[in-house]
């Protein structure tokens, strides 16, 4: 592939937008490097793809599960082979720090490698049959054509939780990556075509709006996974409707990390630190809120803010570095309106708060680690995402005034609690209203074979990154079978 002007990859060939245009990706580190031109399809393109994706299904399916995942157990070799390429990518064109970019890569292969193995474990059951000489059965078939529309936030790891399991169930794929992470998902195109992915199995299609509408209203496509904001979510819910396709989506968060006064103080710190900064704040699963009882609150906020004191901002690409930028200009104008209206509510601005200038930040979006305290349960920073590196502390009374901040929010991503109390453990794990739970440690993600989901506006349909993906991928058959005596 041409490293600065991308295609699509259209029924196993690699080709311009329909229209002749494209659009540039920029590093958010120096926004004079242009990572590289990437088409701005059309929905002439979404629909070449669709067309591709439907007429490679047959064949696909008649392959079988064990040999597909032959295939994908090649392409994590490919990957693994190619590691360091690929974070570089990320780093690149997201703009996470490099070591963050390599473990999300070795995130990335352990979750192919785990799908690939599913391709043995596809199983039915056999069951009993009301009637003599009479066999009952059941096994899954795939759904078809399925669109996977993924975040620039992980542009490596999502994409493959999306794409293993779609190609290992039999399904094919129309991958649409975000406009602002298009080279990764390149990469991996190519990476899963070397590994034998044959010619319309898995299509990709970059740009915007034009191809990702397509996909989500077309009658061939049976089920789309999604993952990104709640109003692009719910308008991809509302265009497959219509037509009874499936849809997974994983929205939005806002995530409570609840320390109470009997917690390991500095082990929180450390946790708060990771989750609400790592990767510049932009997870889903992010820390964005800590309820803390107020008796502990000043000591934690202490033990914090020493640690972001301590958080070297700058180039991504540098060892020493430990913060990176957020990933476009509107990105960072997000995080300072989000600061403004706070500050407007009587919260209290104790570190960060405005964009990072100094020397060669002047030429990124880098955004300053901000903790913001006296911030009210109600109010717009508590309630809302920022998506930043902005962390809002909440007091709270006890435990149920804490689990009470805690689920007062739309979103259900995640949830976590520091205490040394197994009643209050217990107690938290049952309330929560969240659907990735921590104890005593970080409150982001999960293991490749755990189920990657939320609960309320976080999540809609079937879980991604385990077994209870396949509800999404695959449909049942039943089958009674009876055989007369000779």
């Amino acid at each position: 592939m041409n490293t600065e002007l991308h295609q699509n990859y259209i029924d196993g060939q690699w080709r311009p937008s329909s229209a002749g245009t494209t659009f540039a990706n920029v590093n958010p580190a120096n926004a004079s490097d242009v990572v590289g031109h990437f088409p701005d399809s059309t929905a002439q393109d979404a629909l070449d793809a669709i067309e591709a994706a439907a007429k490679a299904g047959r064949g696909w399916d008649a392959l079988g599960s064990i040999k597909r995942g032959d295939i994908l157990f090649a392409a994590a070799d490919i990957m693994s082979r190619r590691k360091e390429e690929l974070a570089q990518a990320v780093t690149r064109e997201q703009g996470k720090c490099l070591r963050e970019s390599r473990g999300e890569a070795q995130r990335a292969i352990d979750i192919l490698r785990y799908m690939a193995g599913e391709g043995r474990r596809l199983s039915g059951s056999t069951l009993p049959a009301d009637e003599p000489r009479t066999m009952a059965l059941t096994w899954r078939k795939p759904i078809g054509v399925v669109a996977l529309i993924t975040p620039w936030n992980f542009p490596l790891a999502i994409p493959v939780w999306k794409m293993a399991p779609a190609l290992l169930s039999g399904c094919t794929a129309v991958l649409k990556p975000s406009p602002l992470a298009p080279l990764t998902s390149a990469l991996l195109v190519d990476i899963f075509t070397e590994a034998g992915v044959p010619a319309g199995v898995l299509n990709l299609v970059q740009g915007d709006r034009a191809p990702g509408e397509t996909l989500s209203a077309h009658p061939d496509v049976r089920g789309i996974s999604f993952t990104g904001s709640l109003p692009v979510g719910l308008a991809i819910q509302q265009a497959a409707a219509p037509r009874l396709a499936r849809t997974q989506l994983e929205l939005g968060g806002k995530n409570a990390l609840i320390v109470l006064a009997d917690a390991d103080l500095d082990l929180a710190a450390d946790a708060i630190l990771h989750g609400a900064f790592g990767q510049a704040g932009q997870r889903c699963s992010a820390t964005s809120r800590v309820v803390v009882d107020r008796r502990v609150r000043e000591d934690l906020v202490a033990r914090v803010l020493a640690r972001i004191e301590e958080l070297r901002i700058g180039d991504p690409f540098a060892e020493e570095t430990k913060l990176g930028p957020v990933v476009n200009g509107d990105r960072l104008d997000a995080c300072l309106a989000a600061i403004g209206r706070a500050q407007a509510d009587g919260a209290t601005v104790r570190t960060g708060g405005s964009r990072a200038t100094d020397g060669a930040l002047a030429d990124g979006y880098f955004m300053e680690p901000t903790l913001i305290t006296d911030v009210a349960p109600d109010s717009d920073l508590a309630m809302e995402e920022v998506f930043g590196p902005v962390l809002s502390v909440i007091d709270a009374e006890n435990f149920t005034h804490a689990m009470e901040i805690s689920n007062s929010v739309k979103y259900g991503m995640s949830g976590t609690i520091f205490t040394n109390n197994r009643a209050h453990v217990y107690d938290a794990l049952e309330q929560f209203e969240a659907g990735m739970l921590h104890v005593n440690r970080p409150g982001v993600g999960a293991w490749p074979h755990l189920p990657h989901m939320g609960a309320k506006l976080s999540q809609y349909g079937a879980p991604e990154c385990s077994p209870e993906t396949w509800e999404f991928y695959m449909e049942w058959r039943s089958a009674c079978i009876s055989f007369p005596a000779a």
